[in-house]
């Protein structure tokens, strides 16, 4: 666990080792909410990055007959 300390304006600076796991880039937005009393950073991700994530997904499965 790492620890930040929030400046003046508010701000934090997220650890080298954390931004080099995530693979974060300068300029990259992140999304932040607060949940069950803690703020979480998620970062938005460029549609590009999502191509075959699904990759192996089973589509193998009886539909309704009122479906497509």
């Amino acid at each position: 666990m790492e620890t930040v300390t929030v400046s003046p304006k508010y701000q934090v600076v997220i650890p080298k080792l954390i931004r080099e796991t995530m693979k974060l880039r300068p300029g990259q937005k992140l999304r932040v909410i607060e949940y069950e009393g803690r703020i979480e950073l998620i970062p938005d991700r460029d549609i590009s990055e999502l191509r075959g994530f699904l990759k192996g997904i089973d589509t193998e499965f009886e539909r309704e007959d009122d479906r497509l």
